[in-house]
């Protein structure tokens, strides 16, 4: 069976240069990709979930066949509730590799017809975390390599910064 819907699933927090890579990488492979932006109870986001989507949307809205949706509960749940057959995730080296490995093979246990597609990000992008970017943010500094212009922009009003 040929997949043409996957979930790119995430915390987006926030969305950066580096996964609209990713996203646009996935759709060569596929005819639709929802970002799912997800609550992750063992993070504290920076971003309320309502802020993260929307600059997720804001972010995506240039792309042709993407949605933004939230996502609440298994991953796996929300891709079958999609009706999408594969997950999208990005690695940028190899401290990704193991976690996404461990992530993979439990989503597959759960869900053994969903497959999990790994894509590198751009060399230029391959730094980029949310992480790093929120350090920047709080420290003042510029964000327009690393980031969206609205998410550059939302960034700098909280932090009081610079914004492109």
């Amino acid at each position: 069976m040929v997949t043409v819907h996957a979930v790119f699933p995430g915390t987006f927090d926030p969305i950066t240069l580096g996964h609209l890579d990713v996203l646009r990488r996935a759709l060569t492979l596929f005819e639709r990709v929802t970002v799912a932006v997800a609550e992750h109870h063992g993070k504290s986001p920076l971003l309320p979930l309502a802020q993260r989507i929307e600059l997720a949307r804001a972010a995506c809205d240039p792309l042709e066949r993407v949605q933004v949706v939230p996502l609440e509960g298994l991953l796996v749940e929300g891709v079958r509730a999609l009706g999408a057959g594969a997950i999208v995730r990005g690695l940028r080296g190899a401290m990704d590799l193991e976690v996404e490995r461990q992530m993979t093979l439990t989503n597959r246990a759960l869900a053994p017809g969903i497959e999990t597609v790994f894509l590198l990000p751009a060399a230029e992008h391959a730094h980029v975390s949310s992480t790093l970017v929120r350090q920047v943010a709080r420290m003042g500094g510029d964000l327009s390599p690393f980031v969206p212009e609205p998410v550059a922009r939302a960034l700098g009003e909280r932090f009081g910064g610079r914004t492109p």
